[in-house]
């Protein structure tokens, strides 16, 4: 217990300077992979919340199709975006990022067609 009062205070004292951290001019790599990190972070939260709102406006079958190209997409997503090697496990972080904001606005384009002229579940 001791041991996890401690790292979470070392944590807490992190924060104002991770809040302070310029992404617009990192001061090295590992700086700017915590940017492109919290970027992606949010896109991906982004995605979750539009799958979200999509998939209760459509019916039973509409759901199925959504999320079998959903996770068809995570595993071309993470083929594009990602590869693991002897040394380790890499994620081009762009990528995923780039990757994530093209199937947001689907899924948005989806929700938008449900609202206006009916879901169309032929265009998952």
């Amino acid at each position: 217990m001791k041991t996890l009062l401690l790292a979470t205070s070392f944590v807490l004292a992190a924060l104002p300077a991770l809040a302070q951290q310029n992404c617009d001019k990192p001061r090295d790599d590992f700086d700017g992979l915590y940017c492109l990190n919290k970027v992606y972070i949010e896109t991906d939260a982004e995605l979750n919340q539009a799958y979200k709102d999509l998939a209760p406006r459509l019916q039973a079958d509409g759901r199925a199709k959504l999320k079998e190209t959903q996770l068809a997409w995570i595993e071309e997503r993470n083929a594009a975006c990602s590869r693991r090697i002897d040394s380790g496990f890499y994620v081009n972080l762009s990528c995923a990022t780039r990757t994530t904001r093209k199937r947001l606005e689907f899924l948005q384009e989806r929700a938008r067609e449900c609202r206006s002229a009916g879901c169309q579940p032929s265009k998952f």
